[in-house]
């Protein structure tokens, strides 16, 4: 498991000596936390009565929104046929309110030509992140694909020329032109496009059952769609294509439709000493 700490929850229920239905969870169940979690082998996990895809270890994940309120139901039985059977209470946060302002006109109200390009990226992007694979590199610990300030935030409200647009949901990390992106984990690249029209330069890689990385505003790649992919290995260079006002990566994650935060998943971005 990578020496994952395995300390912010675990439940644990239903023990008896023939039988251990454990559900064991790596995160606090905070709106836009990826939850990984790990069950006895051959058991089967349920969530809100939808069955999740399970790693032969007993790997197992799901996503929850920025909007997700209330509880949440978590249903394992094991091999023998014990149930374990969780309710998860979803802890509310936050968020910042952004205003950006100096956005093209075209971008902010963009023609109908615009509005199908968009949609056909849109399409795009679906069809990429629609498949759910069996990697496991979702557990892995990830890593920044990038340091450098962090200019936008996950969950945010954001403003363009004044008018309010729905949330952002990556994190923005500043840096110039052509700095190399890293893959923050293992995976396969899935979706490579150079010109969407809000996103500019565009790649997804999945790092299984339904979890994958998106990089906007790519000035290039250095992989090419397909290609199976090493955490720390360089696959783009940051630019400023798209919507944007400067050079920057906007770093997305999802779990299946479920728009979570990446930020959760790394540690605090390292200070740069500003001694020389």
């Amino acid at each position: 498991m990578n020496n994952m700490i395995r300390t912010l929850l675990a439940v644990s229920l239903c023990w008896s000596s023939v039988a251990t239905a454990q559900i064991e969870l790596l995160a606090k169940p905070i709106q836009g936390a990826l939850i990984r979690g790990q069950v006895a082998p051959g058991a089967s996990v349920t969530y809100q009565d939808q069955s999740l895809e399970v790693g032969p270890a007993g790997e197992f994940v799901f996503g929850l929104g920025r909007d997700e309120t209330g509880s949440r139901e978590l249903v394992s039985v094991d091999r023998n046929g014990v149930e374990t059977r969780t309710t998860i209470d979803i802890i509310e946060r936050e968020f910042n309110i952004q205003r950006i302002e100096g956005i093209a006109k075209r971008i902010m109200n963009p023609n109908p030509a615009d509005v199908e390009r968009a949609q056909q990226d849109n399409r795009m992007v679906a069809s990429a992140r629609a498949p759910v694979t069996e990697r496991l590199d979702f557990m892995q610990d990830f890593i920044w694909p990038v340091e450098g300030p962090i200019s936008g935030v996950y969950g945010s409200q954001r403003f363009y020329n004044g008018e309010p647009r729905r949330p952002h949901f990556g994190v923005d990390i500043a840096r110039p032109t052509g700095t190399e992106v890293m893959a923050p984990a293992d995976g396969v690249v899935v979706l490579w496009v150079p010109d969407m029209f809000y996103s500019g330069g565009t790649m997804i890689i999945d790092h299984g059952f339904g979890v994958n990385s998106t990089f906007l505003h790519l000035s290039g790649a250095l992989v090419e769609q397909g290609a199976t992919v090493k955490q720390g290995q360089a696959v783009a260079l940051i630019g400023a294509t798209g919507r944007v006002t400067g050079a920057h990566l906007d770093w997305r994650m999802n779990w299946k439709s479920a728009r979570v935060d990446p930020q959760l998943l790394v540690p605090p971005m390292p200070q740069k000493s500003d001694s020389n």
